[in-house]
């Protein structure tokens, strides 16, 4: 064998060499791709459970609050209505002992038929009635002849002029007026003295002198 086939031999084998290193060095290098894809397909796999239960859970809570709220409103709802429906309870309570007075007013005088009887409870039974009202509920009666007039409360079913007054004047009443917790609920029906225009006059002279 000549110099010139021993170095073609020994360049073969240098290559043959580093060709089984080189495979050798790739199958590494795919083996650890391998596990290391498996190991990430495993930690995706993971994360997706555990968002696959949160959304479950989340969506459990949901579930139970809106049923939560669905039965508080129907609570509310219901104790509206029941507030409601006996929102006069206390106010009906009073109005039955009114009746009571008037039952035994009427009775106490269905024999004797005393007029005078009669008619002196059924008195006590009024100022009771108003008085009931104005001390619990805040209503009270208004209108008395010589007031003066105020059209905020009165209203004025009749009028005629008088001398010697100088501003409209009540001068009967027809119906009494009633307030709740200071603002008018009923205006008093009433008549009305009214100033007489030579008297309005002379009043606004004497100013003007003054």
């Amino acid at each position: 064998m000549n110099k010139d086939e021993e170095e073609n031999e020994k360049t073969e084998c240098i290559e043959n060499s580093s060709n089984e290193e080189k495979v050798k060095t790739e199958d590494i290098c795919n083996c650890n791709s391998d596990e290391e894809s498996i190991k990430i397909v495993e930690d995706l796999c993971d994360r997706l459970k555990k968002a696959e239960d949160e959304v479950s859970s989340l969506r459990d809570s949901i579930l139970r609050k809106q049923a939560d709220f669905e039965n508080y409103r129907k609570r509310v709802i219901k104790e509206k209505e029941e507030t409601i429906k006996y929102a006069n309870t206390n106010l009906l309570l009073d109005l039955i002992n009114i009746i009571d007075d008037f039952e035994r007013a009427i009775n106490s005088t269905a024999d004797s038929k005393d007029f005078e009887k009669f008619y002196q409870g059924i008195e006590l039974i009024e100022k009771r009635f108003s008085s009931m009202l104005e001390k619990k509920w805040n209503l009270v009666k208004f209108a008395v002849a010589g007031d003066n007039f105020d059209p905020e409360k009165h209203e004025a079913f009749m009028k005629e002029e008088k001398e010697g007054i100088i501003e409209p004047v009540v001068a009967e009443v027809f119906h009494n007026g009633y307030m709740l917790n200071n603002r008018a609920i009923r205006h008093a029906k009433v008549k009305v003295f009214m100033p007489k225009s030579d008297d309005v006059k002379t009043e606004e002279e004497k100013e003007n002198q003054n």
